[in-house]
This record gives C-alpha cells, sequence and structure tokens, in this order.
C-alpha cells in the first residue's frame, strides 16, 4: 500500500520554495566565473538562460497539474517513455538537484568561512546535517522556514540593486560583448543551473492545496521576479565593480555591495547570500528527496526508499540518502565541474520534460485530464527542445561525456535491478498503438487506471454507488451493426452469470420493456432497463457499438447504458438514470465515447464525467 502526503503547502509556499531553490550560487558566486567567459554581455546570458526556461515551465506545469503526484518530472517522464528512460530521468533528476543543492551548501561554506575560520567544507557538511534534520520534521514546517527566508532575501536584493543603481559607471559595460555574441551563447548553458530550481516544486506536488492553480502560478511568478532579480543585479554588480575584480571574485554581490555602500551593505548582501545558500539547500533536500520516494514506489529502487515517518509523514529514509549523497559532493567534487554537469544533466531533463508532454497529447489518452494547457502546443515544445539541444552543445564535449557516463550507470540499474520489476504502460505504448499498430494489445492499461485514480483523488471526486457500480460493470464494444435483439442476446449471457438468472428470460424481459415503449432516449443513446428478481441489486452494462445498433423504427445507436435492477432499488435507479442523463448531456461527449481507445478508456469517461454526486 502507498502511504499517502498531505497537502500543505498553498501558492506562497510555491513561490517560495521555487524561488529559493533558484536563487543561491548562481547568482553570489557564478557571476564572476561567468564574466570572464562574456563580458558585461552576462545579463544577456542570464536573460537568455531564464528565457529558455519557458517551454519547460510551461510543460512542467501542465504535467503537474495532470498528474500531482511525488517525483515530479521523473514521474512524467516514467509514465510518457516508461521504466527504462524513466530510471534515467529519477537518477538524473535526483542527480542535479543534489549538486545543486551542494553548490548551495559550498557557497555557505564560502561566506562563512571568512567570520568564523573554520574550514569551507566543514561548514557545509555542519549545515547539510542541520537541514536533514529540518526536513525529517515535516514538510510544512519546512516550508515555513523557507517563506521567511525568501521573503527576507528578497528584500535584501531588492535593496542593493537600488542602492548600487546610482553608482554603475557605464565605462565598463564597453565593449558589451569584448569576445563576439558566441560566448554570451555558452555562458548561458554555464549559468543555466541558476534556474535549476524552478520546476523542482513540482516533486512537491502531492504536498500542494489546488496544484491545478498553485503549481503554474506559482511557478510564473516565481520566474518573473528571479530572472528580473537576476538581470538587475547582475547589471549593477558589473556597472560598480572594475571588470579585472570581477572575474577573479567568488563573491561577487558582496563585492558589489561594498562598493556601492561599504561594509554595512556588503554585511547585508552577504547574509542575504547566507540566506539564498540556506533556502536552496532547504528546497533542495525537501523536493529531491522525492525522487528516491517516487522511484521506490514504481520498483525502481527498493522499497526501504517508500518509507513515510508516521509522526513527521515524510520519507525519512529518502531524505537521508539524499542528505548522504549532498555530504559527498561537497567533499570530492571540484565547484566548476560540480556546476557544469548538474547543468548538462538539468538540459537532458528539459527536453524530455517537453516531449513528454508531446507524447501525451499525442497518446489521445482520455484520462489524461490536467487543469493547465501549456499554449502554442506543439511550438513552444518544440523551442524548449531545439533550446535544450542548443545549450548542450555548448557546454563542450568533455562535460557531455561524463553526462553519458552518468546515464550509461542509469541503464546498468535499471537492467541489473529495475528491468526485472518495474513493468509498466506508458504514452509512448499508446501512442504507438493508435498510430502503427495494427493488432491492439501492446498496453495493459495500467496507466490508464493511475491516470484516472489521479484524477479522482485530485478533483476529490466522490465515490458515490453510482461511481462504484460502474466501476464494475462489463463493457461490450461491437464494431459490427446488429439488431437489437442480437444486443440483448450478447447482454444477457453476461448478466445472466452476474445475477444468476436465465439469459433467455433476461432476452424476453428486455425485449418485451421494448415493446411497451421505446428506450431511445435521443439520436445515438439508449437506455433499455429491466426489473430482475432478488433484493439489493443493481448492474450496469456499458456498450459502444461503433457501426450502431438497429432498434425499433431502424435508430441507429451507438450508445447504450443497459439496467438491470431488482424492484427494492427504484431510488438508486432514478438516480442513476439522472446521472446518465447529466454525463451524455455533456457537450462533446458523443465524440469522445466512439473516440475511445480502450474499454478501459470508456469507463473512465463515465466515472470522471461532471455530474452531480452523492
Amino acid at each position: 500500500m502507498v502511504e499517502k502526503l498531505k497537502k500543505e503547502l498553498g501558492l506562497l509556499d510555491v513561490f517560495c520554495i521555487a524561488t529559493g531553490a533558484m536563487i543561491s550560487s548562481g547568482l553570489f558566486i557564478l557571476p564572476g566565473m561567468a564574466f570572464a567567459k562574456a563580458g558585461p554581455g552576462v545579463v544577456f546570458s542570464y536573460l537568455l538562460a531564464g528565457l529558455l526556461c519557458i517551454p519547460t515551465l510551461l510543460s512542467m506545469a501542465e504535467l503537474s497539474t495532470a498528474m500531482p503526484k511525488a517525483g515530479g518530472d521523473y514521474f512524467y517522464i516514467m509514465r510518457g517513455f516508461g521504466p527504462l528512460l524513466g530510471t534515467v530521468a529519477g537518477f538524473s533528476t535526483w542527480f542535479s538537484l543534489g549538486l545543486k543543492s551542494a553548490f548551495a551548501l559550498i557557497g555557505v561554506g564560502v561566506y562563512l568561512s571568512v567570520v568564523i575560520r573554520l574550514p569551507m567544507n566543514f561548514i557545509a557538511l555542519a549545515f547539510c546535517l542541520f537541514f536533514i534534520v529540518l526536513n525529517l520534521t515535516g514538510v510544512k514546517e519546512a516550508g515555513r522556514v523557507q517563506v521567511f527566508l525568501v521573503i527576507g532575501l528578497l528584500c535584501i536584493l531588492g535593496a542593493y540593486i537600488l542602492l548600487a543603481l546610482g553608482r554603475v559607471n557605464s565605462a565598463n559595460f564597453s565593449p558589451f560583448f569584448p569576445r563576439g555574441i558566441t560566448p554570451v551563447f555558452s555562458t548561458a548553458s554555464f549559468v543555466f543551473i541558476s534556474y535549476a530550481g524552478l520546476v523542482k516544486i513540482t516533486a512537491l506536488a502531492e504536498e500542494i492545496k489546488d496544484p491545478g492553480r498553485n503549481i503554474p502560478l506559482g511557478m510564473i511568478i516565481s520566474l518573473a521576479v528571479v530572472s528580473i532579480l537576476y538581470a538587475a543585479a547582475i547589471f549593477v554588480t558589473v556597472g560598480v565593480m572594475a571588470p579585472e575584480n570581477l572575474k577573479n571574485s567568488l563573491t561577487p554581490i558582496s563585492d558589489g555591495a561594498f562598493i556601492a555602500g561599504g561594509n554595512f551593505l556588503k554585511a547585508v548582501v552577504s547574509l542575504g547570500a547566507l540566506l539564498s545558500f540556506i533556502t536552496t539547500a532547504n528546497a533542495g533536500i525537501m523536493s529531491a528527496s522525492r525522487y528516491p520516494l517516487s522511484m521506490s514506489r514504481d520498483n525502481l529502487l527498493p522499497r526501504i526508499f517508500e518509507r513515510v515517518s508516521r509522526r513527521f509523514n515524510v520519507p525519512y529514509i529518502a531524505i537521508i540518502a539524499t542528505g548522504l549523497f549532498m555530504a559527498a559532493s561537497i567533499l570530492f567534487l571540484r565547484l566548476e565541474l560540480l556546476v557544469k554537469v548538474a547543468s548538462t544533466v538539468l538540459i537532458l531533463l528539459y527536453i524530455f520534460g517537453n516531449l513528454t508532454v508531446i507524447l501525451f497529447r499525442k497518446s489521445r489518452i482520455l484520462s489524461y485530464r490536467p487543469k493547465f494547457h501549456s499554449p502554442a502546443y506543439p511550438y513552444m515544445h518544440v523551442l524548449g527542445i531545439l533550446g535544450g539541444f542548443l545549450l548542450l552543445v555548448e557546454m563542450g564535449s568533455f562535460i557531455i561525456f561524463l553526462t553519458v557516463i552518468f546515464v550509461l550507470l542509469a541503464l546498468i540499474w535499471y537492467r541489473i535491478y529495475a528491468q526485472k520489476r518495474a513493468s509498466r504502460d506508458s504514452a509512448l505504448i499508446y501512442t504507438l498503438e493508435r498510430l502503427i499498430a495494427k493488432d491492439k494489445g501492446l498496453a495493459t492499461e495500467n496507466l490508464l487506471t493511475e491516470l484516472k485514480d489521479i484524477v479522482i483523488q485530485r478533483d476529490e471526486v466522490v465515490e458515490d454507488r453510482f461511481h462504484k457500480i460502474i466501476m464494475e460493470s462489463r463493457i461490450l464494444d461491437i464494431d459490427t451493426p446488429i439488431e437489437a435483439k442480437e444486443l440483448f442476446n450478447r447482454v444477457s449471457q453476461l448478466l445472466g452469470s452476474d445475477l444468476m438468472a436465465d439469459p433467455a428470460v433476461l432476452v424476453r424481459d428486455f425485449l418485451e420493456r421494448e415493446k411497451e415503449s421505446s428506450t431511445v432516449l435521443r439520436k445515438g443513446l439508449a437506455i433499455p432497463h429491466i426489473i430482475v428478481a432478488g433484493e439489493r441489486t443493481f448492474k450496469i452494462l456499458l456498450v459502444r457499438a461503433g457501426a450502431g445498433v438497429i432498434f425499433s423504427n431502424d435508430e441507429l445507436v451507438h450508445i447504450i447504458f443497459i439496467l438491470a435492477a431488482s424492484s427494492d432499488e427504484r431510488n438508486l435507479h432514478l438516480k442513476a438514470l439522472a446521472a446518465i442523463a447529466q454525463i451524455t448531456n455533456t457537450p462533446g461527449f458523443d465524440k469522445l465515447w466512439l473516440s475511445a481507445g480502450s474499454k478501459e478508456e470508456l469507463r473512465n469517461i463515465v466515472l470522471l464525467a461532471e455530474r452531480q454526486r452523492g
């Protein structure tokens, strides 16, 4: 049994977790290194990296509102492409976010080592332990800390930008592109990790209230705010610092603050830097730990990672494992290598995120029902894919080689451990089945069931008795044209075994009911219904007749709900008729019914339809 996580995070939490996960070392450490590569044009590098995030933001917003489950982009890629790429995506996302968080903790060490005279790595490890403990106490508590810290950070950055603006030296921007425009693009790849935390809020989707609203809105606001802050902060930093000093600075924003406002402003901005590192590390552990949890649920990792604390309702084993990985990264990886590898893996995941939206839409799975639809499909998503490949090319062959090695290791894990344990349908299978497979049966329909269950949980659908009857109902899918009598013969054979009744008697009852008055209620829809012996008996049988069933007066019917109920279920009978009327009168229902790819999709159309419940 999968242990559920509580929905405890609102819009402000979403914004602050996403913002806090982004603003850290990418702003407070990287600008000096980036300036050395691109010159003043580094401002455009940061803006370009932010713009390239937009397609992926929109894609992840759509996927997270359709499937608000722990694991974020891993969960979506797994459902889109299956266990093989799901394994790669899960490890890659966990890896990149863990490295991003480790990078942030190194930033804590860089700033505090000046003050408390302790080794940088020692300080980073101490804070890593602290955030492990904090996240073990509960997501709500960690979220509250995040909100407080992020608001303080934004105020400090805003103050720095306003105060430094008056000290900007325009001569520092000439020439704007000292090495041409090409380094601006390659530097955009380098600083792309500065936006790494944006979509990682989707890993917490299962714990977010009203995810259909709060996830897209929170991420959009976060990207807009952070992009403007990055551009403004780096602009004033380039404007106040001497180029040679900026190239060699590991604390560029703090150094710029000293020039703009002396020791006091430097101290305040340094505090802001610490807050940013802290928020990123906190958000990183919070988000990254949900990936082992989700992979464990899918049998890609041992079940131990699935354990949730009864007291604090958090995946404590996954949190501890994530913290230990971050600690190892702090001890053994070089700073620039850490940044580049994390960015490369992240870009790869962004490409797959955009591909996943295209795949789900092409699959036409009816229970894929996002609350938010990413605009400009498929052009926006193709742009995101092409932009990702452009960034990958700019990373350089060595970094790409290291990333390929990591991907191969993930594939080896799949081959050794996960392949024999994980079996799951994917949107890819449904797409292939719809487009090229002559014989259906590639899919087992477990994805359809899972997506249906997710929608029911997301929308808090009331599972009344009608709902439960439909869950258990038989379904007939008839391709050839037949007479109503032949339909009743087939239906009676199925109902006879369920009701332990004589099929011949049932056929007679259906025909007599039809003689009394036609059960064809409108063009294309019929609801034949009979009374059967017994008590508290109620069966519904769903029929799709693609070529049509010929009823009296040569009426051709494609949608048929068969009802068989005992006499004591009259009230439920009336409620069922009312529910069916509401469902079948929904605009576009007939087209949806006839286009459904399987019996399970027919069932899901009825289960997920909007109607009065209770």
